[in-house]
């Protein structure tokens, strides 16, 4: 953690250095509005954890921040540039890319083939430099990136095979890669440990601090798991409802009324 990191706890509460920032963003499905944040900061170079009961509106504000969704209301920057209005591919060339609970791999191309697609920018897919030339170096150097992707996520082996072969932990690294082919300074994880055996839970729970203490990244992700929260975030936040409730450290969040009666309390209760 950062030794500048923002102690204030209150809900919406401003960060030393912000590298994403949300203001006024709503979205209303009928006459709910299942998004209601009036601020949030992201301090750069943290992992924060987005938590919440199901129907929090967690993964519709992912959906909303990086452009696979309009929201109806607010704005918010990244490093200080709009976003509003702006599509998915363009956020994601802008530096904030995201992966989903359900993964996206391409079950019929190969797994080198999906890291691969990653790649921004790529003079080979303009039908004027793909006849004439110019995009061999390109690929060349997005290959070798791909090639140490895979190395640094364990995927070196697998290379060749289908990604729809893949197990589901496996494909979680995988999209992981993808991401990284942008060179992202924000990473958003929509539950990367869902429905990933625990063996593989904690090799993907190293890559996560990776990203952060290796790479500098900035990490936003959505997790149900307190234990895996409490292990890795240095910043959580808890929605309820669509708007921020609570925000702070582990430890605050993790006592704080207001979070143990809207998710932990709900998840005591489920299994009451």
């Amino acid at each position: 953690m950062p030794a500048d990191f923002a102690a204030d706890t209150a809900p919406g509460s401003t960060k030393p250095d912000a590298v994403l920032t949300v203001d006024g963003v709503f979205r209303k499905f009928g006459g709910l509005r299942a998004v209601d944040v009036a601020h949030l900061e992201v301090q750069r170079g943290t992992i924060t954890s987005l938590i919440g009961p199901n129907g929090a509106g967690k993964t519709t504000l992912f959906n909303l921040l990086t452009g696979f969704d309009k929201p109806d209301g607010g704005e918010w920057h990244l490093d200080g540039g709009t976003l509003v209005g702006i599509a998915s591919y363009q956020v994601a060339r802008r530096g904030m890319v995201r992966t989903f609970q359900l993964t996206k791999s391409l079950a019929r191309l190969t797994v080198l083939e999906n890291v691969l697609l990653g790649a921004p920018d790529q003079p080979g897919e303009r039908l004027s430099r793909a006849l004439f030339g110019g995009w061999a170096a390109k690929e060349a150097t997005n290959t070798e990136k791909a090639f140490s992707l895979l190395d640094q996520f364990g995927l070196t082996d697998k290379r060749d095979d289908y990604a729809g072969s893949l197990s589901g932990g496996q494909r979680k690294l995988l999209e992981m890669a993808r991401a990284l082919m942008v060179d992202p300074a924000v990473i958003m994880l929509d539950e990367p440990m869902a429905g990933v055996n625990p063996a593989l839970t904690q090799d993907l729970l190293h890559h996560v601090k990776a990203l952060r203490d290796e790479q500098g990244k900035t990490v936003v992700f959505i997790e149900h798991d307190m234990d895996v929260v409490m292990d890795i975030s240095d910043w959580v936040v808890c929605l309820a409802e669509g708007a921020v409730i609570s925000e702070g450290p582990p430890e605050h969040v993790s006592t704080d009324e207001r979070v143990i009666d809207a998710y932990l309390g709900s998840t005591h209760g489920d299994h009451a």
